[in-house]
């Protein structure tokens, strides 16, 4: 039988996106329809990348779910996606992304 051996966690995964760009941490804010599966949905997102967020918030207000979600090491190229991603998520209402602390600068959006 083999030896039992301790299991090593991965160190986290580079953001091969932009390597060069400042990393920062950021913080998602998410209204969103109560639905059973949405959190699981929003948290697969950073999953499939390997990304264990900082710390994440739920709180139900009658038919909505508000989700904080704080996340470090991220480009901010990177944390743009991934707020696509949970904006193009059925039942999502809304997704606001700050910058909590990082010298990076979000672009400015294109309105038309």
């Amino acid at each position: 039988m083999p030896h039992l051996e301790a299991v090593t966690t991965l160190p986290a995964r580079a953001d091969v996106w932009n390597v060069n760009n400042a990393h920062c941490r950021v913080h998602y804010q998410l209204l969103a329809e109560a639905e059973p599966d949405l959190l699981c949905r929003a948290l697969n997102l950073f999953a499939l990348q390997f990304l264990t967020p900082q710390q994440v918030n739920v709180q139900r207000m009658d038919d909505l779910l508000s989700v904080d979600i704080v996340m470090d090491g991220l480009s901010g190229h990177r944390a743009q996606v991934i707020a696509e991603k949970l904006r193009n998520l059925i039942s999502v209402c809304s997704v606001n992304l700050q910058v909590v602390d990082s010298a990076w600068v979000e672009p400015a959006q294109a309105t038309g």
